[in-house]
């Protein structure tokens, strides 16, 4: 399971592919962090360069928006506009179940709604702005809430340069429709297709494995009605396992490389049962504002990058996981390897281990 998670991730060995194909393949990667989706790449593709991911975005060819679990992902223009209207529901649930909703209480959420998608297909603008904007239709409720109401139950995307390489912006939204010039239209069966593509991804998995993923309803439905065309497997507690028929298996014996992974991945949020990716060390609070690393296709420690006024950079490595000495000289080749990949300009460079 694990060999195999890491081939279909990408993590076995790096690929040739451009970074819009890896995105699509992985059904989106995390993005809360301007730079994660550049370290995920560059893990996983072989000469990758960090400006041709950037180069996709200006052209909006990719995009970062709110999707799976209601949390920011870099997508392909395709699917933000065929998966964000397959989400609304599983997104108004996550907005009804927040502090916001509680806030605003019974307010009729559809004028607001349309006034946000006028001020924003007018300019694009920060969440503080919205704020302002709303408040000034709205002032006896809480213009916070109604600022993130919007941000659930709108499709939004964040324009460019935010996300760029290299780029700074502070996160500017407008309407999906608006940046793309196309109605959120999802195809019919788009769950089974949803379905398929995590499984080709991240399976063989449960039906808990998918809900987990994407926080989807009536996962159990929509796999029964697909179970003709999955293959289904048990695991070891007699958990079904269901898979696509062409799915790629790794062979268990097959050397792991360390890689390095950014602060979220979906690696690690994407099943139910982390056991397939975690052993002695899990990922919990600990790895806040960290990105961690894989050390025999396990995760094995943490990792946070520093840099100072006069350009020097420093990794630090917090290893968690017992590894041999041979296995740590991999884990500092790998993580020197990062830092120039993150720090090109740097004057000066430095790894440092923290002993635990």
């Amino acid at each position: 399971m694990n060999r195999t998670l890491l081939l279909r991730q990408l993590l076995l060995d790096r690929v040739e592919a451009d970074p819009r194909a890896a995105v699509q393949h992985l059904v989106g990667m995390q993005a809360q962090v301007p730079s994660d989706p550049y370290v995920a790449c560059w893990s996983r593709l072989h000469a990758f360069e960090p400006d041709e991911l950037g180069r996709q975005l200006l052209e909006r060819r990719l995009v970062r928006m709110t999707l799976l679990r209601a949390t920011l992902h870099l997508v392909t223009d395709v699917d933000a506009l065929q998966m964000r209207q397959l989400l609304q529901e599983m997104l108004e649930r996550a907005f009804a179940s927040s502090p916001f909703s509680r806030t605003l209480g019974d307010l009729d959420l559809a004028p607001v709604q349309a006034r946000a998608i006028e001020l924003l297909e007018r300019t694009p603008l920060t969440l503080a702005q919205l704020r302002s904007e709303l408040a000034k239709e709205w002032p006896e409720r809480d213009a916070n809430a109604l600022a993130y109401a919007v941000r659930y139950l709108v499709p939004l995307v964040q324009v460019t340069p935010r996300g760029v390489w290299g780029r700074r912006m502070q996160p500017t939204v407008t309407t999906l429709a608006r940046w793309l010039g196309a109605e959120p239209a999802p195809r019919q069966g788009g769950s089974d297709e949803l379905v398929l593509r995590y499984l080709r991804a991240f399976g063989p998995a449960t039906v808990g494995d998918i809900r987990t993923w994407s926080w989807l309803s009536d996962l159990g439905s929509v796999v029964d009605r697909m179970r003709p065309e999955l293959s289904v497997y048990r695991d070891e507690t007699g958990r079904e396992l269901f898979d696509v028929r062409d799915g790629a298996f790794a062979d268990r014996a097959v050397t792991a490389p360390v890689r390095f992974l950014p602060q979220f991945d979906n690696v690690f949020l994407s099943h139910a049962d982390r056991s397939r990716i975690m052993d002695a060390v899990r990922w919990d609070a600990s790895f806040t504002h960290r990105g961690s690393f894989l050390a025999d296709g396990f995760l094995a420690g943490s990792w946070k990058l520093a840099e100072s006024s006069r350009r020097e950079a420093t990794l630090t490595l917090d290893v968690r996981a017992r590894v041999p000495s041979a296995e740590r000289r991999l884990i500092r080749e790998e993580a020197e390897a990062l830092l120039l990949f993150l720090t090109p300009r740097a004057k000066s460079r430095r790894v440092v281990v923290e002993r635990r």
